[in-house]
Formats: structure tokens, C-alpha cells, sequence
């Protein structure tokens, strides 16, 4: 639980007293200004997204500026980073003639999502950014015009047109209809799903780890201190439950990045 949700709970407020559970909701993803700079307000979530950027920038800088042929242990650790996201994502989906030069977009996208993600488990942090709708829906935008720009580069106009929409004349009659719905699920649904299933998974991670520890503090009152303990270790539960799922979310974002890319560029059949 933030800093500022913290400040927002009654301390007093405990089963068997005159209050009710504080339950979370909306208002636990609400942040108001802690700056203005040119006009321009920033919030906590905007502070951790600049900080994210200038850490995975910074850690990789100090591991390759000056790489040597035995690598020390930051190098060894961005090598090995690097390394899993170009072989066992990019090389897997695009290949590894057509999806060299896409790796550092990939590596670049894939750090930047996790550590979004990481913030949520993060002392005084304690909220990950993906769980705003704005910043997934940012990045697969990013995802989506590339996509598209790739498609036209690599087939031109008509042929763009026909990649996207699965032209494929010997479905016959019903061809009109499968154009139809590739048109939606490609051009549509396809962007919307890539920033939802990011956003979902993040929001309804925080909201339980946000909603087992309120009830922690809530139950921790008479009788009630032996449900406060299991809501505890539940608290434990869910944040060693979404470690994984943090690392999982920005691998599947980047593994379908890499698809849509791997399809911008196959040959039309």
C-alpha cells in the first residue's frame, strides 16, 4: 500500500469498532500533482515511470559502456538480460536474420515493462504504473503503428491491405466475411488486447495485495488477530505470486510484440 493511501486509512479503524473495511476501490489508483513543471502536473505513477526509465538506462550504460572480453558481474547480468530477450523471444518468433535489428526495441521494451511492473513490490514505491490504462495503452500504440508501418514497407499498398486483412481468394464466397472480421480483430481488437491484458493483470494484482493488507490491519483487533495473521500471510502469498506474474506480463507483451512484427513481414500467401 502507498504512502498516500496509508495517509487516507483510519489507523484506528479495526473490526468490532464503530467502522466499517475500508474497502479499496478506484481511489487506490487515484494520485493527485506532487509537482508542476512548465504548467505541465505530475504525479506519482508519471515519477515512477521517469525513475524506471532513467535506472534501465543508467544499468545498462554502466554494464556495456566500457564491455570487456571477461565480463564482471553487471555485465554478466546485462549480457544475460539482453541475451534472454533477444534468443529466447525475438530469434524464436521474427528469426534471427529478420529480428536482429528489432532487438534493442524488444530488450528495450521488455525492461521497461517489468520494472513498470517491478514498482509494484518496491518499498515507498509500492504501485505498478502498467496498472493505469494510460501507459499500456502507450506502449502497444508504439507496438500497433510500428506494426502497421512495417506492413506497408515491407508488401506496399495493396499488398499491406491484403496482409492485414487475410486476403486469401481461394476461401471463395466467404472470404468477404473473413476479410471483414480480420479488418476488426487486426486493426481493432488486436491494439486493445495488448494494452488490456498488460493493464488487467497488473490492476487486479495490486488491488488484492492492497485489499489483504487493509484487512490485515483491520482484523488486527480481539479475536480477530488470528484471521489478521492468515491475512497476512496471504499478503505474502500474493506478492511472492505476483513477482512472477510481473515477469510473465512483460514477456508476453514483448512475445506478441514480436509476432505482430514476425506477421508484418511474412510473405503474403
Amino acid at each position: 500500500m502507498s504512502a498516500d493511501q496509508t495517509l487516507a486509512f483510519d489507523a484506528s479503524c479495526h473490526i468490532f469498532t464503530k467502522c466499517g473495511f475500508p474497502a479499496p476501490g478506484l481511489h487506490t489508483f487515484i494520485y493527485e500533482p506532487v509537482a508542476t513543471v512548465a504548467g505541465f502536473e505530475i504525479n506519482k505513477p508519471m515519477l515512477l515511470a521517469l525513475l524506471g526509465s532513467v535506472l534501465i538506462v543508467g544499468f545498462f550504460w554502466a554494464a556495456f559502456a566500457k564491455p570487456k572480453l571477461v565480463p564482471g558481474k553487471l555485465q554478466m547480468v546485462g549480457e544475460a538480460g539482453y541475451d534472454f530477450v533477444r534468443r529466447g523471444i525475438v530469434y524464436e518468433i521474427i528469426g534471427k536474420k529478420d529480428g536482429e535489428k528489432y532487438v534493442p526495441f524488444m530488450v528495450s521494451l521488455f525492461f521497461f515493462v517489468w520494472i513498470m511492473n517491478l514498482w509494484s513490490i518496491i518499498p515507498l514505491a509500492q504501485f505498478p504504473v502498467t496498472s493505469l490504462i494510460a501507459f499500456p495503452a502507450g506502449l502497444a500504440l508504439v507496438v500497433y503503428v510500428m506494426w502497421v508501418g512495417l506492413t506497408f514497407k515491407k508488401h506496399g499498398f495493396a499488398g499491406g491491405w491484403k496482409n492485414i486483412l487475410g486476403y486469401d481468394k481461394s476461401l471463395g464466397a466467404i472470404l468477404p466475411l473473413i476479410m471483414l472480421l480480420e479488418f476488426f480483430s487486426n486493426l481493432i481488437i488486436r491494439p486493445f488486447t495488448h494494452a488490456v491484458r498488460l493493464f488487467a493483470n497488473m490492476f487486479a494484482g495490486h488491488l488484492l495485495i492492497v485489499m489483504f493488507t487493509l484487512a490485515s490491519w483491520y482484523l488486527l483487533n480481539g479475536v480477530g488477530i488470528v484471521y489478521a495473521g492468515a491475512s497476512f500471510v496471504m499478503v505474502l502469498v500474493m506478492t511472492a505470486f505476483e513477482l512472477f506474474i510481473q515477469a510473465v506480463q512483460a514477456y508476453v507483451f514483448v512475445l506478441l510484440a514480436c509476432s505482430y512484427v514476425q506477421g508484418a513481414l511474412a510473405e503474403h500467401h
